[in-house]
Parts: structure tokens; sequence; C-alpha cells
């Protein structure tokens, strides 16, 4: 018998419900389906758990979410002094409340506290819950943006941010060590599962909301009509509270997308990177006449806008985009109101925009460049805490925050920004839109593009490995006609002084960036383009072609 096949052996020989055997027996008349069910074990990485449902080593389920949190468990009662205690949330996903369920009872089993929302909660207020409840640990149940197919296990530490270096990596050994779901404490103890509700989100309200920046503005345009869909998410109550918390009282729902349904029926992938995602919302947008479209993921730490161009058309703002128009409206905000002293900082990831550091410079504010993932934004705000002052923060992939109350991305709060910077910008009758080019005209055009290019399965991680050799070995000589002048492998920590990471970047003369990084959470590989100048629209194309 092969690897896979023994395992799935073991499964049907092994003390498993009946259920999830008889699905094994199914799986068995398709090998291919059988082999990538159980040709490896689903990986517990830096991150947590992410993959597709279903019975199998490689996959969600019960069984790998219940030996996910017994070494969770193990690491905790092994390593850190005194009560413990872990948050847990989860999304609209299919199985995400019963995975939940499972994540209690098997850290009360432990006996560790846990602190268990009682219905879907963004990992906004996941992150902002574990410093709340002051736990030693979150774990947020959710695949982010991923299709329906796929579900997830985030482990937060006591900070409120993804574990990183080198709790991460000790996580994941502790983990690995747990070889049969025989050796999980199923049995919960309900004395140690306490209920969190909508108490939490009084206390995020009444944290966050304060770090708007301009309520004179607000109060005059009253009138502003946002669409707003959750997606089938997470959002669905949380951001069209704060809004209106805000004053923001024409606040209309996509009716249909504010099901909560883990199936996501109204879209092909729930991304608001993804255009498609926000159709619907940008079409009762044209009806009503609407200003703005907000739109964020299932489980609403990511969003997506729209706004109205100089013909009045909806077009869709990038994260690079709507990530710069909101550090520049907030810290010249922060500028005008006398609170920049030489302390403050933004951070954003490698991969994004260089506009955000050239803005930040502008105001004289210090912009710090990490790796690919917000926990790496965390850290910096953890390492500064005492000495500096976290203004604000994104990435390219539509993730954004402001302040230290959460550290992760939030959906929520950067909505009531992009609100309230629209209110202040329409006091100097610009638009959205405008403004943006405002920015253009002010620091120089920029433009970015992506291109992921998904390889599923074994061969598809195979190819993936060898198109990341392939460009070590030989790196290409020009980005769009114009010669390589620099490149970084962010395999090497020594030279970069950030962790190593399996990143490659490639700088031209004339000052365009190629960037090429396999997801640590998708069978995919990523190309990020930039480009700078009046033909950035052509260079992009031309960076496009080369590479995919």
């Amino acid at each position: 018998m092969k690897e896979f096949e023994k395992r799935a052996q073991a499964w049907l020989d092994g003390d498993f419900d009946t259920a999830t055997k008889e699905a094994v027996r199914e799986l068995q008349k398709d090998p291919a389906a059988l082999e990538d069910a159980f040709y490896r074990n689903l990986e517990f990485g830096t991150g947590g758990l992410r993959g597709i449902m279903g019975v199998g080593t490689n996959r969600m389920n019960k069984y790998t979410v219940g030996m996910a949190t017994q070494g969770l468990a193990n690491y905790m009662k092994a390593n850190v002094e005194g009560p413990l205690s872990v948050c847990v949330s989860f999304d609209s996903r299919n199985n995400s409340r019963d995975f939940a369920k499972i994540t209690a009872d098997v850290l009360s089993a432990n006996g560790i506290k846990v602190y268990l929302f009682t219905e879907i909660h963004p990992v906004p207020l996941m992150s902002f819950a574990v410093r709340h409840q002051k736990a030693t640990a979150g774990v947020m149940i959710t695949a982010s943006h991923n299709p329906k197919e796929y579900n997830g296990y985030k482990v937060f530490w006591s900070d409120g941010a993804q574990i990183t270096n080198p709790v991460d990596k000790d996580i994941v050994a502790e983990v690995a060590r747990i070889s049969d779901p025989s050796e999980v404490r199923f049995k919960g103890d309900p004395g140690l599962i306490e209920a969190m509700g909508r108490e939490i989100d009084e206390a995020y309200f009444q944290s966050v909301l304060p770090l708007t920046l301009s309520p004179e503005a607000r109060g005059r345009h009253p009138d502003l009509k946002i669409v707003y869909t959750p997606l089938h998410g997470c959002g669905v109550r949380i951001v069209p509270e704060a809004l209106r918390r805000l004053g923001f009282e024409h606040v209309l729902s996509v009716k249909e997308q504010q099901e909560l349904n883990g199936d996501f029926p109204t879209v092909v992938s729930p991304n608001p990177e993804e255009p498609a995602a926000l159709k619907m919302a940008i079409e009762l947008a044209d009806k009503e006449g609407a200003d703005l479209v907000l739109g964020t993921d299932p489980d609403a730490d990511r969003m997506g806008i729209a706004v109205r161009d100089n013909d009045g058309k909806m077009v869709l703002f990038n994260g690079n985009q709507t990530g710069s128009m909101l550090v520049y409206y907030i810290l010249r905000r922060w500028k005008e109101l006398g609170r920049l002293d030489g302390t403050k900082y933004v951070v954003k990831t490698i991969v994004t925009t260089p506009l955000i550091k050239d803005i930040a410079e502008s105001f004289g504010v210090k912009c710090y460049d990490v790796l690919t993932g917000f926990k790496y934004i965390a850290e910096v705000v953890k390492r500064n805490e005492g000495t500096g002052e976290f203004i604000c923060g994104g990435e390219e992939s539509f993730g954004f925050n402001v302040g230290e109350y959460v550290r992760d991305k939030d959906a929520p709060i950067s909505c009531c920004m992009v609100a309230e910077c629209a209110a202040w910008a329409a006091e100097q009758g610009l638009s959205l839109y405008q403004l943006l080019q405002k920015i253009y005209q002010e620091y120089g055009y920029r433009r970015e593009g992506l291109v992921s290019v998904v390889r599923k399965g074994v061969s598809g991680a195979r190819e993936i490995q060898q198109m990341m050799a392939d460009y070590r070995s030989n790196p290409p000589k020009e980005l769009a006609g114009s010669p390589v002048v620099r490149e970084i492998d962010y395999n090497y920590p020594g030279k970069t002084g950030l962790p190593k990471s399996n990143v490659l970047q490639f700088f031209n003369e004339a000052g365009d960036v190629v960037t090429v990084r396999p997801s640590g959470t998708e069978p995919k590989i990523k190309f990020y383009f930039g480009a700078k100048g009046p033909d950035a629209d052509a260079k992009i194309d031309a960076l496009k072609g080369q590479f995919t």
C-alpha cells in the first residue's frame, strides 16, 4: 500500500465516528481524491491551519482541529506561567461554529479557561477581546476570503496579534507531536467555558471610534449615502452600527448578502479584492444614487471600496489606492491637530506601494517595511510600545488598521475612516476619486498589479517550488525594457534585516519593481507588480506579460 492508502486505512480501523469512516470509503472510489485527502498531514503553519474541509489528514475536520488545539494546549501549559485563558471566535463559514466548540472543549478539558463568543465575530473583535480579557491567547475559526470549501484556524497571542517567532515555531513543533486523535482530550469542562457577547462589541466601539478625526466634517455631511455588503460574513452587524454611531444615517445594505451563509451563494469568491464580489453592491449604489460602496470579507478584516469617478461611474479602488488615501488623510489630520511629534509611525508590507512611504516621510513620519502578513505589522507595534505610537498601516491585500487597540487588520474601523475621509474631502469640494488624483499629482503617479497563478495539489506545490528555484538561478535581466539593477532574496535575513521568507524582489533602473511570492495559505504563487511615472499603466501590462 502507498503511504496515503495506509493513512486512510488507519482512519477506517481507528476510533473515528461512523460518518467519517463512511466518507473515507466513498473517497476510496476516487484514488486521486483519496491521495489528496491523505497524502500529508494538514500543516499547522506559523499562523495556524487552513485547508479544504472534509475527512482526511490533509483536511479541516473535527479531528485535525482537535489535534491542533491539543498541541496548543500542551504548549501553553509547558511554557506559560500563571492562569491560562483563551478567547475563541468564529465566522459564518460552514462548520465554523462546530470547530469553535471543539476548540473550546479541548482547551477546557486541559484545564484552560475559555472565553467563547456566542455568535459570529470578526477577526478585529477577536484581537480586541484577547487584550480586553487579558487572555493568554486567542483562536479564530476562519479561512478569511478563501472559497467556500475552506476553513481555517488562526492563533493569536496575548498581545492580540497572530503568533510570531519564536512562539509560532514552538507551537508548530508541539502540534506536530500530536500523531493521533486518541491523544486529544475532546471532553470539555463546561465550568471553564464562559460566554462572550455584545458587551465586547460595546467595549470595542468605545475604544476605536474615538480614533476618528473629523467630527465636524461628519456633522456637516450627514446625507452621505453608503452601500455596505458583508458578503455573508461577520461585518453584518458591526460595520453598519459603527457607521451609524459616527452619524452616517444613510447606510444601505445588500439584503441578499446579509444572509449568514457559508456557501456564499451570491458570489464566486467572497473576496473584496475580486471585482465581482462587489458587483451587487455597486448595482444597488447605482439604483439608489449612493456616493460610496464598502464591502468586507467573511471574517471582516479586509475591506474593499468603490467610489464615483468624475463621470459619476462607480470605480473600484485597489488596496494600495485605499491605503495611500487613508494614510494621507490620517496624517494630514494628525498634522492639523498638532499631534505629530516625531514619535509616531506607520507600517506597510514590502509588497505594498512605496507611495505610502513617500506620504509618511513628507509629514515627517517614519514608515516601517515588513514582510507580508499583518502579524509583522503588529510585531512592530509591540516592539515600539512605550517609545512610539502606531498611527495606522496596511498591506496591498485590502487590509488596514488604525491605532493600537486591535493588532490585526480591522475592516470596521477602516470602513469608518473611509466614510469620514469622504465627508472631509467633501468639505474641500472633492470626491474620494478626486482626492486620490490630488495625491498622485503631489507625489507622482503609481500603479500596481497582482497576478495569482493557481497550482493545486501535490504536483502544483512542486511546480511552485520549481518556479522559485528557476527565478533564483536565472533572474530576469530587465523589467518592462529597463535593466534590473537590484535583486533582494528574503531567504537571507542577514541581508534584509527581516525574518527569512521565500520571497524575491527585482528592481529596475526606472523605479519599477516585481515581487514573486508563493502564498502561505493558498495553492498559488503571486506576482506583485509596481510601476511609476506617467506610463505606469502600460508598464504594468508589460510586466504581467513578461512574468505570467
